[in-house]
């Protein structure tokens, strides 16, 4: 157990193997309960679960640090060796980026490693890291 709730996410997916290849063999994830219609994964703690559903999301992108960034989103705030490691993981399993790992707000407030890729029903994914964890909330 850890003094931070966990969060518990559920997110539509229009093909269940698909995202169990994606979540369980891409980004290692360890798979939970699951059924005909969805899975459970833990997302380093956190309670994420995909949803059979064949209605996609409406998206839409948001302009960031010079680059537009997918909504809605969700991911993780990693450490940074994490993040690299995940970034190298992905890069070899021929993940493609909607934004390339790079350093969002370089020497400002909130200076962070940052990508977004999308899971196989289009869902997208942020996954951060920042040098000083107190940068979080920068402003």
């Amino acid at each position: 157990m850890t003094d931070i709730p966990r969060f518990h996410l559920a997110m539509p997916v229009d093909d269940l193997a698909a995202a169990r290849r994606f979540y369980g063999e891409v980004l290692g994830l360890a798979q939970g309960r699951s059924a005909e219609t969805w899975t459970d994964w833990n997302l380093h703690g956190h309670q994420f679960v995909t949803h059979l559903s064949p209605a996609a999301p409406k998206r839409i992108h948001n302009p960031v640090d010079g680059h537009d960034v997918p909504v809605p989103h969700f991911g993780l705030i990693l450490p940074i060796p994490q993040f690299h490691a995940l970034a190298d993981r992905l890069r070899a399993a021929g993940a493609e980026f909607v934004i390339e790992p790079y350093v969002r707000f370089e020497g400002r407030p909130g200076e962070q490693w940052t990508m977004f890729l999308l899971d196989p029903a289009g869902n997208a994914l942020e996954f951060k890291a920042f040098a000083d964890d107190s940068q979080v909330f920068a402003v």
